[in-house]
């Protein structure tokens, strides 16, 4: 059969049985993926739609049901008939001005349901499914009609009914912290309420992802748990119990499931950036990624504070300093946190109080305006509301246009409150309170990254609404946080973020997108400031994280001081780019390892950051990313013989050798350590590292 008849074999392929129910139809149609591995099956008996996904033949996803539940009685989930079906192919390339792929390839085939309930009024719902190589979107829409006035979602019905008992990671959802907890693995059986994205193993190794993309002007998607191993869309309510309230036509995000053969192909797949409309913004020229420094750890170690007084960090001197140090080493951005009026006393009760346009006295905007300019580097302000959002609307506009007339490149937000404590006027002016992760909150991120883009400025965002692929549509969206991140190091009663922490990221929460996780700590004890407390990895494995946990805007976390015992590895920071033309995923499992290249945007130069839990390890790694018929310089940073991440964390070995395509590497992580390689083709122009045999680092 040729390769255009078996696609549309596959998208037309229908059954039809006749029943002697009330709905005398029960319409079974299929549609594949390009490739025909990974195929939908979408069914409606007795007036109720289902859809099952089978992967090379086997069934993951059994029959789950689809549909809504409206105000007033109506139930989009039941007594539907087909009115008609479209389906369409698509197969593009597109470019991200940037990311960590630059060229994407956009393939999958879409199948269209336009359905209509059969009794009076024939209320109208649309059903698409967009079906990739490595995964499946589907959607619903609602289409502009006189049977339905408004959309008014009192709940999601659709269901993940999962074949097996899969082993789950995750994190709950509705937690007083956020999306800021350690994850856990378990089987689905054993879980209640979680976050997306979810990662998923079936028991014959396949690997799976729940998540969704394109979330607008809707409420996040949480899982709950009903049956053995079903999960369903429990949606984020507003205050009042309902989940979604929209003016029509409207449509849901899509509900994706990512499937992949092994854990690292879950990471290679672009599923969630292709489900997203393509950039909104035509010069994308003054978007920058890059890597910054800023008044941050200091005070999280408690050397200087946000507020004002003797402590204060944010002051024109210690600001600076900190701009002299990105100019020296070539570090785009400097981060100002703590800079205005407003963080003096409980500023999380208090965050009414904020002014994002009054500086406190010792900070002195213009002069720092200026000599970052001088400098070459680009400031980013620091707009914290305290989840009081009324009060940073009111003000956002003029923040905005400060942040601009000073030339910044950047705005990071940060919404630190707990729990549902977000306050909302309603209709009446009575005050209400919201969770981050509802449509209220979720229609402010929004607005706060498009009014970004009008002043040119770049958006990082603490205590954010999840990432689901948005960046390609708003690539000013650069990075947020959304997880535990490093500070939980600084000061976290539990002991900070466990070895395993980041080896689970990039299988999860970096699945959704690019994460702030703020690397780069050398200094990893600091026994003179937290005592109680340390990073729990080993100084190579920071390095690493530059390359493992992917952000266009990387921190150069520690303070300045702490880096200059250790230049040489230091030099890895300086090198490391954190814009790229190609990513490999070389290995990985699940909260074990992983071992990720990359290769720069634009050069011929690639970089490896591999990184272990509290397990010593030696990974066989060939390099066949390289290009044949030429050998590469290999910088080789890692973790020396006796190095631990709870003993000798510092201790680490710069060593250099020639490698090709051919080579195997091994490559040996101590407990909680990593290593860190850039590879330099010895045929092009470029200063080396280091050179001289290899020095052993205590």
């Amino acid at each position: 059969m040729k390769k255009r008849s078996k696609i549309f074999y596959y998208l037309f392929s229908t059954l039809i049985a006749f029943t002697s129910s009330t709905f005398s139809v029960a319409e079974e149609i299929r549609v594949a993926s390009p490739r025909g591995t990974l195929e939908v099956v979408f069914d409606l008996q007795g007036g109720i739609p289902t859809y099952s996904v089978e992967y090379q033949g086997k069934k993951l996803i059994d029959a789950s049901k689809l549909g809504v539940s409206l105000a007033d009685g109506v139930e989009l989930d039941k007594g539907l008939e087909i009115v008609s079906t479209d389906t369409a192919s698509h197969h593009a390339t597109w470019t991200q001005p940037w990311g960590e792929q630059k060229e994407i390839l956009n393939s999958y085939n879409e199948l269209r349901i336009n359905l209509r309930q059969q009794d009076s009024p024939a209320r109208e719902m649309k059903i698409v499914f967009r079906v990739f190589d490595d995964g499946v979107g589907f959607r619903y829409e609602w289409p502009e009609q006189p049977q339905l006035s408004s959309l008014v979602i009192l709940d999601e019905l659709t269901e993940f009914n999962l074949v097996d008992d899969c082993s789950a990671w995750w994190i709950p959802a509705f937690g007083n912290d956020r999306y800021e907890y350690l994850y856990q693995n378990n089987p689905v059986s054993k879980l209640e309420k979680v976050q997306t994205p979810l990662a998923l193993s079936t028991p014959d190794g396949v690997y799976l992802s729940i998540h969704e993309a394109a979330l607008v002007g809707f409420a996040s998607m949480t899982l709950a748990r009903e049956g053995e191993h079903s999960l369903k869309a429990d949606l984020v309510p507003w205050s009042d119990g309902i989940k979604v309230k929209a003016d029509l036509p409207h449509h849901s995000p899509w509900r994706t499931i990512q499937v992949a053969d092994s854990a690292g192909d879950l990471i290679a797949s672009y599923l969630i950036l292709n489900l997203n409309e393509p950039s909104k913004i035509k010069d994308t020229s003054w978007i920058k990624p890059c890597k910054y420094v800023g008044i941050w750890w200091e005070m999280h170690l408690g050397r200087s504070t946000w507020g004002s007084g003797e402590l204060h960090g944010a002051t024109t001197e210690n600001v600076r300093r900190f701009i002299d140090f990105a100019s020296k080493y070539g570090f785009g951005g400097v981060l100002v946190e703590g800079w205005n009026q407003g963080w003096d006393g409980d500023w999380i009760a208090n965050g009414d109080g904020f002014s994002f346009t009054e500086a406190y006295p010792d900070f002195d905007m213009e002069a720092l305006a200026n000599y970052a300019k001088e400098k070459k580097v680009s400031l980013i302000g620091h707009h914290e509301t305290a989840g009081a959002v009324l009060n940073y609307e009111d003000q956002m506009k003029d923040a905005m246009d400060l942040y601009q007339r000073f030339g910044y490149g950047g705005v990071k937000t940060g919404y630190v409150n707990y729990g549902q404590n977000i306050k909302r006027l309603d209709e009446n002016g009575e005050e209400c309170r919201e969770w981050h992760h509802g449509q209220f909150m979720v229609e402010h991120y929004q607005r706060v990254v498009e009014e970004a883009a009008k002043h040119h400025l770049m958006v990082d965002v603490h205590e954010p609404i999840k990432d689901t692929g948005l960046r390609r549509t708003y690539p000013n969206m650069m990075t947020r946080e959304g997880a535990r991140g490093q500070e939980y190091d600084a000061w976290a009663a539990d002991g900070g973020n466990p070895p395993d922490h980041t080896t689970i990221l990039p299988f999860t929460r970096l699945l959704s997108g690019p994460m702030d996780y703020t690397p780069g700590i050398f200094d990893l004890l600091f026994e003179e400031d937290r005592p109680d407390n340390r990073v729990n990895s080993t100084l190579c494995k920071q390095l690493a994280l530059y390359v493992v946990l992917y952000s266009p805007l990387q921190m150069v976390a520690d303070l300045p001081e702490n880096y200059e015992p250790h230049m040489d590895a230091f030099q890895f920071i300086v090198d490391v780019p954190t814009d790229w033309e190609e990513t490999r995923v070389l290995n990985g499992s699940i909260g074990d390892y992983v071992t990720i290249a990359r290769k720069r945007r634009d050069g011929q130069d690639w970089y490896l950051g591999s990184i272990t839990d509290d397990v010593q390890r030696t990974l066989e790694v060939p390099l066949t990313f390289l290009d044949a018929d030429r050998t590469y310089l290999a910088t080789i940073y890692r973790d020396a013989e006796d190095a631990d991440w709870k003993t000798k964390p510092t201790n680490y070995v710069v060593e250099q050798k020639k490698v090709t395509s051919e080579t195997i590497l091994p490559i040996r992580l101590a407990a909680g350590g990593g290593q860190a390689i850039s590879f330099h083709p010895q045929d092009s122009q470029r200063i080396s590292h280091q050179s001289g045999s290899p020095v052993p680092k205590k």
